[in-house]
């Protein structure tokens, strides 16, 4: 049985927006990896470990997973608390 899970992928470093929060991927996880003895790289026969699947509704990604008889992992996202302060309350000493 196939296994993945659905998240919402992590802004990179560079990334200082909330542009790409609403962007669901389903990521098969692989199977049968090894470490080639010659030059240390991991590797798959399996080639559905590469596939990610975007959605634009979580339930849209659940619903996918279901019709298609796949186990799946569904990882929350962490809420982020935005404090809107003034400037001058970088410099006060609370």
């Amino acid at each position: 049985m196939k296994k993945a899970k659905i998240y919402i992928p992590s802004k990179t470093a560079t990334q200082s927006g909330l542009g790409k929060e609403d962007i669901w991927l389903l990521e098969f996880e692989s199977k049968d990896t090894s470490v080639s003895t010659l030059m240390g790289w991991e590797s798959s026969n399996d080639t559905l470990g590469e596939v990610k699947l975007e959605f634009s509704t979580k339930e849209k990604a659940i619903e996918y997973a279901k019709d298609n008889n796949i186990n799946y992992k569904l990882i929350e996202p962490n809420k982020k608390r935005i404090v809107i302060k003034s400037y001058a309350e970088n410099f006060t000493n609370n």
